[in-house]
């Protein structure tokens, strides 16, 4: 079988390179703090031979309460990213929920990320593949919680078909009943074995703190952080291609996720472990 892989940036996210590791805090609070968190991460990242892209939201258009905070916006937001972007010399990556966010968020990021709920919207698949192909970016879609992994070729098929074949999928839990996410690691295993039309094969990425979501919190959703580690090591174990998480100096007083993101000073221990587990493979 090809190997899975796809370019972001400076980096090749594949099954035969450095595991990458993708992160920051979950909606951009300020420049300094979205600096600080990538500064952490790109150094533990350099120190044990990993890959790193900074991960920042500019607007979370999804927040479970209308009256919760959203982030700086698309045209502050992206500005700041393309700040930490050159400042850090790291590829970038940020989520859109809307198809005209596509083309001037690719003219900033290296990859764009499709939120899992918004993972089978054709027209922002189109408008991401689209403004992929033109700005010579990538896609990392999030595989839905209501979706099987083989399900995940169709996301793959609309992208190609726009022009995209620079892809990352990303496994975040599937909906077990209400208020519950579960891993299916044999399913992981089919998506990293995912058949598609694109000639090479999306690199596998997995989410170790949105995987931790308790939904159905009430206002806020809740989760179980403390697993992240144990859930990304086992996913290195299992062979991915990278490792997506956010974390925060304090997550309690974070704008958003609160309940998932891990705090930054315990990062570069779990980033030392994924860097040993991988190199034991």
């Amino acid at each position: 079988m090809p190997i899975r892989s796809c370019t972001v940036g400076s980096i090749t996210v594949a099954s035969n390179t450095p595991l990458t590791i993708i992160g920051g805090p979950c909606v951009l609070e300020s420049l300094d703090l979205g600096l600080s968190i990538g500064r952490v991460l790109r150094d533990a990242c350099r120190q044990h031979g990993l890959q790193y892209v900074f991960k920042a939201s500019y607007d979370k258009a999804n927040r479970s309460s209308i009256t919760s905070p959203r982030g700086p916006g698309l045209e502050q937001g992206l500005a700041w990213i393309a700040q930490i972007r050159e400042t850090l010399a790291v590829p970038a990556t940020t989520d859109i929920h809307e198809p005209a966010h596509a083309m001037p968020a690719a003219k900033v990021v290296d990859l764009l990320q499709i939120p899992a709920f918004l993972c089978r919207q054709t027209d922002l698949l189109v408008a991401a593949g689209l403004a992929a192909k033109q700005h010579n970016r990538a896609v990392n879609v999030k595989k839905g919680q209501f979706l099987a992994p083989h399900e995940m070729a169709q996301p793959v098929k609309k992208l190609v078909q726009a022009g995209c074949t620079n892809i990352v999928l990303t496994e975040r839990g599937t909906t077990f009943g209400y208020g519950r996410l579960v891993n299916d690691f044999l399913g992981m295993g089919d998506m990293m074995e995912l058949k598609s039309i694109a000639l090479t094969p999306p690199a596998v990425c997995f989410d170790a703190t949105h995987s931790t979501q308790l939904p159905g919190a009430g206002d806020q959703t809740g989760g179980r952080p403390e697993r992240a580690p144990l859930l990304a090591r086992a996913a290195v174990a299992a062979g991915v291609d990278a490792i997506f998480l956010e974390c925060h100096p304090s997550p309690k007083t974070a704008m958003s996720d609160a309940s998932t993101m891990l705090e930054l000073e315990m990062v570069p221990r779990l980033i030392e472990q994924l860097a040993r587990i991988r190199k034991a493979l």
